[in-house]
């Protein structure tokens, strides 16, 4: 088969490996479309994602496909099913397994990072991580359930009302949809900050939000929102984002910030406030909820996605040259 293979570090080779085999509880599945994000970039670049990643291995952590093979073992799922993938596999005997916090798994293991994943035709997966979808669910979107399972287990993190008015911070694919998965959850009014004119646009013409396009010096309202979500992972959004708070806010801490980068808060204001700051990692538990968002069409991802590559073109995006990406997703097969 064909496969996009990450060889040494900022070295990707498309070339003709074997099909892998299917071992008795797993799933061996076609692929449609991989999801190719920040963290693939981070890989190919030697960085940590959720995991370390040892070339050679096949990258692409977002997929959809249909079933080709089953093990004996399997039961969940049979050849013909279209499915997408949580790429996140927990031990299930560590301390944070034994507790209900896998996410903190001490030996996880993760499709398209320690195991080969779904930048070639075909890739294996345990049965316990993949999960059907229904016909009304283009296998297009189905392959950025990953993402939302993540802005979803955010989402669980914080306890949420109606009431509430909530500020996402950042314009990437992941703050577009905590914007989307907030306002499915109930709070009324979601506002969003960023800096990219065309993505701000679109949010708002699109979805009906309100916009602040901070590179052309919009303010964000302080002292204004009950729930904050920093999707950026910088000094200064993290900054704003407690600034934007009014008493009682919660902030959720979602942008991946450098290792040794630091920002500035006032202790006495968390007191004063009564803040809650919260941190979110991957996305236990959240993969049927992000499916049933997909499927109700409550979450539209689809506008979204604004670059469609061949297996080929990959290295465009993870080495940088190519630019103005809002979120990009790899055909690897035609399937419908």
């Amino acid at each position: 088969m064909q496969a996009l293979v990450l060889t040494v570090t900022k070295k990707l080779e498309e070339k003709e490996v074997p099909t892998p085999e299917v071992k008795d509880d797993e799933v061996l599945i076609h692929t449609a479309y991989a999801g190719i994000c920040g963290t693939d970039r981070e890989l190919y670049n030697g960085l940590p994602g959720s995991a370390q990643a040892n070339p050679p291995i096949i990258l692409g952590h977002e997929n959809s496909g249909i079933v080709k093979e089953v093990g004996k073992n399997v039961t969940n799922i049979k050849p013909g099913d279209r499915v997408t993938v949580d790429p996140n596999i927990y031990c299930g005997q560590c301390y944070y397994c034994r507790t209900s916090r896998p996410e903190l798994c001490e030996h996880l293991s993760a499709v398209g990072v320690t195991r080969d994943g779904g930048f070639a035709e075909y890739f294996t997966a345990p049965a316990k991580v993949v999960y059907p979808i229904s016909d009304n669910l283009s296998l297009k979107a189905a392959a950025v359930t990953e993402p939302l399972s993540c802005a979803m287990h955010g989402v669980n993190l914080l306890k949420l009302h109606p009431y509430q008015k909530a500020l996402v911070i950042g314009d990437g694919f992941m703050g577009e949809l905590f914007v989307q998965t907030l306002k499915a959850m109930g709070v009324h009014q979601v506002d969003l900050a960023g800096i990219s004119k065309d993505k701000l646009k679109l949010n708002h013409d699109h979805f009906d939000v309100t916009t602040f396009n901070t590179a052309q010096g919009d303010k964000i309202p302080n002292n204004a929102y009950d729930i904050v979500v920093e999707a950026v992972g910088n000094p200064i959004t993290q900054e704003e984002a407690i600034a934007a708070t009014r008493r009682g806010a919660q902030v959720l801490m979602f942008g991946v910030a450098n290792p040794k980068s630091q920002f500035k808060i006032n202790s006495y204001e968390i007191y004063q406030k009564q803040l809650t700051i919260q941190g979110s990692f991957i996305n236990p538990y959240c993969f049927e909820d992000a499916i049933g968002l997909l499927e109700s069409h409550k979450v539209d991802v689809l506008p979204l996605i604004s670059h469609e590559l061949s297996l080929g073109e990959v290295e465009q995006f993870t080495s940088g040259k190519l630019k103005d990406v809002s979120k990009a997703v790899v055909k690897v097969n035609n399937l419908k």
